[in-house]
């Protein structure tokens, strides 16, 4: 097989393929046993017309396209090794003659594209040490007296913010009942914004036993039609007011919620969990940073393709987790406003830096070559396992004993990790401060809300 390639503009390679006369009547008869049932002569049953009927009845053209494609099926995936090319974009065919010296025809693909690296070892990105304020250790306990809090129902005072209140209600418009208005036994924190605007708010002050009327009006981005920006009423009646008992902080609150004997010992605890999340978030967040930088002193022309296939893998990936959730992609961008184009032109911007980020961690995984040993592979197969809470046999099913692929996902996460080794640390930037006029007006904004 012959086979040469162009190089032009923007990654894409035009390959030059050719195939001889008798190549192309082999394929030719490939064609029609592969159509042939698909043939109708008078006098012939279905499938049983001769070859060269069919080229007399129908042209020998008919099977061209499907002749063609069988050598190309064949020369092209050749072509592909001999050259060495790293195909990302399907290939788009083009036959330049068939005569009788054969068939010749061209495939243009876009391949990864070819840069330059810039500087990547040294490269400077901000990073902060791992510090935890007692602020932030005061905040978890108070967290942790909410989730143990107790109810316990008061009748010697009206509701106020913070309680939960035992309610039947009914909505009406207009003095019309209207459907999921209605509610008997809820139990409501008052606070929670968990019903419409106004709501909450006119139902504390009130007291067990009492029958009341509130007035509101439902916002104009509600979700029922019949109910957008509409004036309603709803009748009220209070069964009974829980008030929320938060437990004192003492060492006795330290041994009921942990295996902490003094309240000491329990922030202490809290501390140090929380410097090892805020290290490791740090240590991540450096490593991207460092992955960023050296990105930008690399410039890179990245086909289309390429961001187009990383958009549709985004959109996949996002419409899965969705659909985790028990939600449809359809109900998302029905509710957001937004079409599939809409939607996938937001994702553009993440993708082009996916890709980005991808070509050059790949590039500088091939000069450093880090090595991957059984023991990192172990490791990793060991962290699959435990993300998805299946056995490590299991995963070895699935990803085999010796994939590549897992040994590249482990080659570039060691590329990483050299690149965060090589940088240099430097202080964060203090955050700017807004100037006085912006500052004033942040302020009376403050003050309205």
């Amino acid at each position: 097989m012959a086979s040469t390639i162009e190089k032009k503009e923007h990654s894409q390679v035009v390959i030059s393929l050719e195939a001889t006369k008798e190549e192309f009547n082999a394929a030719l008869k490939t064609s029609y046993q592969k159509n042939k049932n698909h043939f109708q002569v008078p006098g012939f049953r279905k499938g049983k017309v001769p070859y060269q009927l069919v080229c007399q009845y129908y042209g020998e053209g008919v099977l061209y396209e499907d002749a063609i494609n069988e050598i190309a099926n064949t020369q092209y995936p050749e072509a592909v090794k001999e050259h060495d090319l790293k195909v990302v974009s399907r290939p788009m065919m083009d036959v330049q003659s068939i005569d009788e010296n054969g068939v010749k025809y061209t495939i243009e693909v876009y391949v990864k594209p070819e840069f330059e690296l810039g500087q990547y070892e040294g490269v400077e990105v901000p990073f902060a040490d791992a510090v935890v304020s007692d602020e932030e250790v005061d905040q978890e306990l108070e967290r942790m007296q909410k989730r143990n809090a107790s109810l316990e129902e008061v009748s010697d005072r009206p509701a106020q913010e913070g309680d939960t209140v035992v309610i039947d209600y009914e909505g009406f418009k207009d003095g019309v009942a209207f459907e999921g208005g209605k509610g008997e036994g809820y139990n409501l924190k008052l606070g929670s914004h968990s019903f419409i605007p106004g709501f909450e708010e006119q139902v504390a002050g009130h007291s067990e036993g009492e029958e009341f009327t509130i007035e509101v009006k439902f916002p104009e981005d509600y979700h029922s039609e019949d109910l957008k920006g509409a004036d309603a009423t709803f009748n009220v009646k209070i069964h009974a007011i829980k008030a929320e008992i938060v437990p004192e902080l003492d060492d006795e609150f330290a041994k009921d919620v942990s295996e902490f004997d003094t309240l000491d010992e329990l922030k202490a605890n809290i501390r140090k969990e929380k410097e090892e999340q805020v290290a490791k978030n740090n240590k991540a967040g450096f490593e991207n940073e460092t992955v960023r930088a050296v990105c930008d002193n690399c410039t890179i022309e990245i086909p289309d393709s390429m961001i187009e296939s990383e958009v549709d893998q985004m959109a996949d990936d996002q419409a899965m987790r969705m659909q985790q959730q028990g939600i449809g992609l359809d109900m998302y961008l029905q509710y957001t406003g937004q079409t599939m184009e809409d939607f996938k032109k937001g994702l553009e911007p993440m993708a082009r830096v996916r890709v980005k980020s991808s070509l050059v961690i790949e590039k500088i995984t091939e000069k450093i070559n880090p090595e991957v040993t059984d023991e990192d592979y172990n490791e990793e197969l060991e962290t699959i396992a435990k993300s998805y809470g299946i056995e490590v046999d299991k995963v070895k099913e699935s990803i085999g004993e010796d994939s590549e692929y897992l040994k590249d996902s482990i080659r570039a996460r060691k590329t990483v990790e050299y690149l965060a080794s090589k940088a240099v640390k430097v202080e964060p930037k203090p955050a700017e401060e807004p100037a006085a006029e912006e500052a004033e007006e942040k302020a009376e904004d403050k003050t309205e809300e």
